[in-house]
């Protein structure tokens, strides 16, 4: 909720907010606000009989809120810089599942899908593959899983895979383009 209204300028009502987060009671955004009113990190106001909630930008607090609500951005950010850097860089990669549904917890997996390219030389592709997953995990403190395709074996059965259809539904591309994920899975299909 907090990275919500930190994340946008605008006033919002307990309403508003339900439908934005919709897992979570009106009742209980209702409380909620009412604690961070308190702490001064959200500043409210009576709009008729209802009432109207912003961010509270001069709080002493606000930067960081900011930062933390841009985890995901700084995230994604870092893990293309780092994959650019590479020297057998992925034909295509992404980031899938729980970190992407927003339902990611301590004990979630961190699913990244990496495709080599098929000419990688298959010890160094492994060497660099071992010391992302370090720095994933040590990132964000969640374990990381990569899925590792061949470009070739995603043109020939890539359809077949069930989890390549949820990345390319769902995925944020981090390396290559979604129009290239595309392509080789309708390519796969013919």
């Amino acid at each position: 909720m907090l990275a919500v209204l930190a994340m946008n300028d605008i006033v919002f009502t307990t309403g508003q907010l339900h439908r934005v987060l919709r897992h979570h009671s009106e009742e209980g955004i209702r409380k909620v606000l009412r604690r961070l009113t308190r702490q001064g990190i959200v500043l409210s106001d009576k709009v008729g009989q209802a009432f109207a909630y912003r961010f509270n930008r001069e709080h002493l607090a606000a930067e960081q809120v900011i930062g933390l609500a841009r985890l995901m951005e700084t995230f994604l950010a870092r893990l293309e810089s780092h994959l650019e850097s590479w020297e057998t860089p992925p034909v295509y990669a992404a980031v899938f599942g729980s970190a992407v549904k927003g339902t990611m917890t301590a004990d979630s997996d961190l699913d990244l899908l990496l495709v080599r390219p098929d000419d990688a030389d298959g010890e160094g592709w492994r060497a660099q593959v071992g010391l992302l997953v370090a720095d994933v995990t040590r990132w964000t403190g969640n374990d990381t899983r990569p899925l590792e395709f061949t470009a070739g074996e995603i043109a020939a059965r890539g359809r077949e895979e069930r989890v390549l259809l949820d990345v390319l539904e769902e995925g944020l591309t981090v390396a290559g383009t979604h129009a290239w994920l595309t392509k080789q899975l309708r390519r796969s299909k013919d």
